[in-house]
């Protein structure tokens, strides 16, 4: 049984209806790293608080494209961040990109599923159980620090610290939203009654 659609909280604005602020934000995320505006997902919604869009975007831009994880690294920690939030256009969003970026599909399988990625990469087991300790509990064991540090270094633990915190702000500010996926593609995960 396909699940059902929620109905978005927000309207986007209309092009022709944005103010000075709004069209920075939208400006200046086309001419960043991502390269186009989409009239979707969490910078549209940021449309509505675009100082805070500004700030968030530039952050953003950042942790996927400026740390010291690789795209791999990087797009396996995001997809774990969008399952364990059930952030579903996260996941349509990163998934491919993901893929494409050196993760199996086994692994991406296993991660929607909400299966343990046993079949994965040891830095991307790592990364998997460093983010859903940190997410589950707030905090890291040693075992679990250490098996992070061993495969991203000082920095790339840090990095990933920042990466998973951003994602979960995304994933936040696209489920309290409702932020539409792809009308043509089933939702990645069952919504939860609320």
């Amino acid at each position: 049984m396909p699940t059902k659609r929620p109905k978005p909280r927000l309207e986007i604005p209309a092009e022709d209806k944005l103010d000075s602020a709004q069209r920075a934000l939208r400006d200046a995320i086309a001419s960043g790293p991502r390269g186009a505006f989409r009239p979707s997902g969490p910078f549209a919604i940021w449309l509505h608080a675009p100082e805070l869009g500004q700030l968030a975007q530039a952050l953003g831009a950042h942790c996927r494209y400026n740390t010291s994880l690789t795209p791999r690294q990087s797009e396996f920690a995001i997809l774990a961040t969008a399952r364990i939030w059930r952030a579903q256009y996260e996941w349509q969003a990163h998934a491919p990109m993901a893929a494409k970026a050196g993760v199996s599909e086994k692994t991406i399988g296993d991660l929607r599923a909400g299966r343990y990625p046993k079949s994965a990469r040891s830095d991307e087991r790592a990364i998997y159980d460093f983010a859903s300790e940190l997410y589950r509990k707030r905090r890291v064991s040693d075992r679990t620090y250490a098996r992070v540090l061993k495969a991203l270094g000082t920095k790339g633990t840090v990095e990933l610290t920042g990466i998973l915190g951003y994602y979960a702000l995304i994933s936040m500010t696209l489920n309290v939203f409702r932020a539409q996926t792809d009308p043509n593609k089933p939702p990645p995960f069952a919504e939860p009654k609320l």
